[in-house]
């Protein structure tokens, strides 16, 4: 709490001014019909300089027993708050200042209520999220091994396949607790990014590869927007960079319509950006999530149902990783006509070889 004190002067100064304009007023009067202004003249103005003295001096001592001692209890009692535009400036006995300051002040207070409250959901549906995440596999892996020790180890053909159903469970916990690890670093900046010069084409070729099983059973086809018959090299972390494509690209599988498409193309954005678009024919999602999508957790199907299992961490980590770039992700998508997922990436400045001489 700040201990300079800015004593206003000017409502004293007013008063004064008015109670001494009213008291010549009056006396000028009664001297005027007592015929006796002339000859009082000098000891006249010596009055009205006292009492204008005289009612300044008192005023100002009242108002600040009486007025200025109760407004810097308000300075003390918001201080309480931690309010910083509290602490800079000094006590004013000013009215106009001092509401001003209190609308500054409780407009302050309002916006940090509303981020408290906006951060409180947040906070509830994390841990919402999360809980539901996690108890899912732990709950399947408890009720295999129960059943086990209930006497359903003695066959070895329910043995083997309860603990292999077992072992998913297991591997769904540490696919979340690690998807869980990599965000809280890249959240924290704690997450050093390896950047390299690379073929972003053969990455996505190398992409298809993996994810090719995967979309063949939705028979979904997983190919370029065109023929790219030269490389395209762009500066990143490579491995940060397939694990972004990789979970675009198995979403588009996962929401995508059987016998649908997942294209990829990768275009000049400026002279020295890229931009990398991830496409599919799917379900699309809906207006309302959309600003919503690369909250952790956050699941446009609200049903409960995991039938497409994942962390629920995959889009948040894709936005982590292009911002840790320092780059920009962008979403657009239609209900029922399909969605697209782009991200920009810096090109890289590949020098040409030099031909060498004989």
């Amino acid at each position: 709490m700040a201990t300079k004190l800015k004593k206003s002067y000017k409502f004293a100064f007013r008063s004064s001014l008015i109670i001494t304009a009213i008291l010549a007023l009056s006396i000028g009067v009664f001297l005027f019909s007592k015929k006796q202004l002339s000859d009082s003249l000098l000891l006249f103005l010596l009055l009205i300089t006292f009492i204008f003295v005289l009612s300044f001096v008192v005023i100002q001592i009242r108002v600040e027993k009486y007025i200025y001692r109760r407004i810097k209890k308000i300075y003390d009692d918001v201080s309480l708050l931690e309010s910083s535009s509290f602490t800079i400036d000094p006590v004013t006995t000013d009215m106009k200042t001092l509401t001003a300051e209190i609308e500054k002040f409780a407009q302050d207070k309002k916006i940090e209520i509303d981020t408290l409250k906006i951060r409180e959901e947040y906070r509830k549906d994390f841990l919402g999220n999360i809980s539901h995440e996690l108890k899912t596999p732990l709950f399947t892996v408890q009720g295999y091994i129960l059943t086990l020790l209930d006497g359903a180890m003695e066959d070895k053909t329910v043995r083997k396949k309860y603990l292999q159903r077992a072992k998913k469970g297991v591997e769904r916990l540490i696919y979340i607790i690690k998807d869980l690890d990599l965000i809280t670093k890249l959240e924290v900046g704690d997450l050093n990014l390896e950047l390299s010069d690379f073929d972003i084409i053969e990455l996505i070729k190398s992409v298809f590869e993996l994810l090719e099983i995967k979309a063949g059973k939705k028979n979904i086809s997983l190919t370029f927007d065109m023929n790219y018959e030269t490389p395209i090299y762009v500066k990143a972390d490579r491995d940060k960079i397939q694990q972004v494509l990789s979970n675009l690209i198995v979403n588009s599988i996962k929401y995508g319509h059987p016998d649908g498409t997942t294209e990829v193309s990768v275009e000049n954005l400026i002279r020295n950006k890229v931009i990398v678009r991830v496409t599919d024919n799917g379900e699309g999602i809906p207006d309302e999530h959309i600003p919503r999508l690369f909250e952790r957790f956050y699941r446009v199907d609200k049903s409960g149902s995991r039938k497409e299992g994942g962390s629920g961490l995959g889009l948040s980590i894709v936005k982590h990783i292009i911002e840790a770039h320092g780059e920009k992700i962008y979403v657009e998508s239609v209900e029922d006509v399909g969605s697209e997922f782009s991200f920009t990436l810096e090109k890289a400045r590949i020098k040409e070889a030099q031909p060498q001489t004989p």
